[in-house]
């Protein structure tokens, strides 16, 4: 009986392989929470007061009176980043048997790069859903800076709700700095890109049919960019029939996110990363029984939400 290798070997193979999995272009959690380098794995960053920068003291001098002083305060915030990887097993008996189906022209598979571009794209899709579930919490939001629509005001009643003013809502209700991105899943965004209003809004006239792209919309809002996640993600368990669903869900996030933050400059979040992504094989004489490799993807990050008064969540956009 022939091996059960995760490959065929067949004089009759075509060169199409058939994988399903997230386009790249359906992951927004790099735009989301962008990525900042740091020097090392425990990091530090300043927080400082909002009323130091907004009260106004008294600075009249007199001839020949003192000037006022005033003091400036921080705290020190402390955060490290979370190790993420995985391993996948391949026989050196795999790797052998696939190579001289490619040197026959038989087959263009290479365990080790399908493993680790497959490895990469899992890792992916797992910060991806760790940055929906966040930016998707309510409880890291301020309690004025949220809203929760129900009936007649969710934007999939397209004859009653006010999509212009919930959504400027939002925008408009950070502190301080006005939101420059709008972040939702799919479905909220095929739902609200068909409503009659926003379309009129848009077009002018007495047009209600069609559909609004994203960037008319970021363009209707004042604002720089809307982002949709349309990543898919598999809900069951091991060994259970796939249920697929959507890994952001019926929210919209309007954030003011800078996507290079300096050490005095404000970002709803962002991501902290040490070091670049790794990749490679490590030899483990346990697989199989001529021994084998691993095949290892991973990196090092943290997503952070560290100003979360310039964010204003929506929940349940759409019924």
């Amino acid at each position: 009986m022939a091996p059960n290798r995760p490959f065929p070997v067949d004089p009759v193979l075509t060169a199409i392989a058939i994988g399903y999995s997230n386009p790249a272009q359906s992951l927004i959690a790099d735009q989301v929470l962008p990525r900042m380098p740091v020097g090392q794995e425990t990091f530090k960053w300043t927080e400082y007061p909002l009323a130091e920068a907004f009260t106004l003291p008294d600075n009249r001098v007199g001839r020949r009176g003192q000037v006022n002083q005033i003091e400036f305060t921080g705290e020190e915030r402390e955060s490290s980043v979370e190790d993420f990887g995985l391993d996948t097993p391949i026989p050196y008996s795999d790797i052998t048997a696939a190579a001289a189906a490619r040197a026959g022209k038989l087959s263009a598979y290479d365990p080790e790069a399908h493993s680790t571009e497959w490895l990469t794209k899992i890792n992916e899709l797992l910060r991806e859903v760790r940055v929906a579930n966040l930016i998707q919490d309510p409880s890291i939001y301020a309690a004025e800076r949220q809203v929760q629509l129900s009936g007649a005001s969710q934007l999939s009643d397209y004859e009653n709700s006010d999509p212009i003013g919930v959504l400027l809502a939002a925008v408009e209700g950070t502190l301080i700095f006005r939101a420059n991105k709008l972040a939702m899943g799919q479905p909220t965004w095929a739902v609200i890109r068909r409503h009659p209003k926003l379309i009129n809004a848009v077009k002018g006239g007495l047009t209600t049919e069609g559909l609004i792209r994203r960037e008319q919309l970021a363009d209707l809002l004042e604002i720089q960019e809307v982002l949709v996640g349309e990543a898919y993600v598999n809900t069951a368990k091991p060994g259970q029939t796939a249920t697929m669903a959507r890994a952001w869900g019926k929210s919209i996030a309007a954030l003011y996110i800078d996507p290079a933050p300096g050490p005095n400059d404000i970002t709803f979040g962002f991501t902290a990363q040490f070091g670049t992504k790794i990749a490679g094989r490590i030899e483990d004489k346990d697989i199989g029984l001529e021994g084998g490799v691993r095949i290892r993807e991973g990196e090092r990050v943290k997503e952070l939400v560290v100003a979360k008064d310039v964010g204003y969540l929506i929940e349940d956009v759409v019924a």
